[in-house]
């Protein structure tokens, strides 16, 4: 993405991603400035400053060991030379069975402050978890093949993140308990050390009577192996009824819906034509074995992994776009979305008359506008945001349609915030997709007059999401992550 202006500057974002298995970093550096063709503000391509190898991610007795990963933390950010209240903006996540973890929404806290309080910290969303994975893995590939469906699996050790996507945008997502980490075993061995409760309901359904201190059998190591296999292709092929069994209905999260909104009149996307990409630490061993690469040795993970990577290579669903469709992170795709999509820029016409509101967490997204709303809709929308104690965000989606229409706007959305009680005591931040943040606030404010704490950010597309994170202003410029995505 090309972009240019005298008002560019350079920005370092970090992506942190705590998993089943394994936990990693990425740091970059981009330019900010007016987009070459659109004229709007935007991030560039990011040039990647870190990126550390993944580790594996530290637990002790079933919780995450806060203190080792506040130790990785400091020492991935020390290794970059860069402080740690240098980040413009990013992401931390914690992810699959990680997520399942008593204390993971404590680690996801901390470690955003660490980083920062631009930073986005999130835990447990699977379909934020789902997307980030495609923008990591497949966007560019997405984009260059922009007629073709692509549907990106991010397998981990505690889940398999679906999500569907044609030219760079996703459409659908879904999560299923499906990994390589629900049977722990003994390195070089299928020795079981520990089953989560998803490998318990599997174990009742394959009728495998196996306890930690016991080992696996090859017939029950095939039968495990082959019911993830199954799942992993009905989840490809729609096919809902694969997931009514006791055992299914327990590893579906959030159903998976093969289907392009406005395509082929709501039917399955074609079989025929669509793409399947991988992702994840077992995406990353399946594109390492079907290039020929040597993979380690049996289990040496502790794990499924390596096992269910060469299986998936022989299904003749899901293998078949192995060697022609490689994604270019070859597996390694969350912390990438995390570093390198999570986050939008303002336009340079915010209307931001307090800056020291600034950042606002948390704040959840109540409506949704467009810029044509009549009175009641504004009305609507406007009683949501201030019934939030903490601020909320409406979303006013639409070009601009005229000066005009804008000052009706801007005083109709005044006019409501004026009618409720504590009308300055709450912050409401506007975020719009046309270039009209000054103009709008002005308006909504009559220039000044009015004591509202209103933020208007402008020139940000549209995202299908519940919560955003308003940050510091720089130079002018505001970062805005989002997160808890429909």
């Amino acid at each position: 993405m090309s972009v240019r202006g005298s008002g560019d500057q350079s920005v370092h974002l970090i992506g942190l991603d705590f998993g089943s298995t394994t936990s990693s970093a990425l740091i970059a550096r981009a330019r900010i400035g007016s987009h070459a063709v659109t004229g709007r503000m935007t991030l560039g391509t990011p040039d990647i400053v870190h990126r550390p190898p993944p580790v594996f991610t530290p637990f002790i007795e079933g919780r995450i060991d806060e203190r080792q990963v506040m130790a990785l933390v400091d020492q991935w950010i020390a290794d970059s030379g860069i402080a740690a209240d240098g980040f413009f903006a990013g992401g931390a996540l914690v992810t699959g069975l990680a997520a399942r973890s008593d204390n993971a929404a404590v680690i996801a806290r901390v470690v955003g402050e660490r980083i920062g309080e631009a930073v986005v910290a999130t835990a447990d969303d699977p379909n934020l978890e789902s997307w980030l994975a495609f923008m990591g893995s497949c966007v560019t590939l997405s984009r260059f093949h922009a007629d073709t469906p692509i549907l990106n699996l991010d397998i981990g050790g505690g889940t398999t993140n679906a999500a569907l996507g044609r030219d760079g945008v996703v459409v659908a997502t879904g999560c299923h308990f499906i990994g390589a980490r629900h049977f722990r075993v003994r390195p070089g061995s299928y020795e079981l050390v520990a089953v989560s409760a998803y490998g318990r309901a599997l174990l009742r359904e394959l009728r495998i009577d196996r306890e930690p201190g016991q080992t696996l059998r090859e017939g029950e190591l095939d039968a495990i192996l082959g019911w993830y296999v199954a799942a992993l292709e009905a989840i490809v092929q729609s096919d809902h009824a694969f997931f009514t069994s006791d055992a299914g209905r327990v590893h579906e999260q959030v159903p998976f819906s093969g289907v392009e909104p406005g395509h082929a009149g709501g039917e399955r996307t074609g079989q025929h034509n669509m793409v399947i990409t991988f992702s994840g630490g077992v995406g990353e061993l399946l594109y390492r074995h079907a290039a020929g690469e040597d993979l380690p040795q049996t289990t040496a993970f502790g794990d499924l992994g390596i096992d269910l990577a060469r299986r998936i290579a022989q299904s003749a669903v899901l293998g078949r776009d192995l060697l022609t469709r490689v994604p270019e992170q070859r597996g390694r795709a969350t912390v990438y979305g995390l570093a390198l999509h999570s986050t939008d820029v303002s336009g340079s016409s915010l209307f931001l008359p307090h800056p020291e509101l600034l950042p606002l967490r948390h704040l959840p997204i109540v409506a949704r506008l467009d810029v044509l709303a009549d009175d009641t809709d504004i009305e609507r929308a406007v009683a949501l945001a201030a019934s939030r104690p903490h601020g909320a965000c409406i979303q006013v989606l639409g070009e601009a349609t005229g000066r005009e229409r804008i000052k009706q706007l801007g005083q109709a959305l005044g006019a409501a915030l004026r009618r409720l009680p504590d009308a300055a005591e709450r912050p409401v931040v506007l975020l719009v997709q046309a270039n009209i943040g000054q103009a709008l606030g002005n308006y909504a404010t009559d220039w000044g007059q009015a004591a509202l704490e209103l933020i208007v950010i402008d020139e940000l597309p549209d995202r299908h999401v519940h919560f955003a994170n308003i940050g510091r202003p720089r130079d002018g410029i505001v970062p805005v992550s989002f997160y808890g995505m429909n």
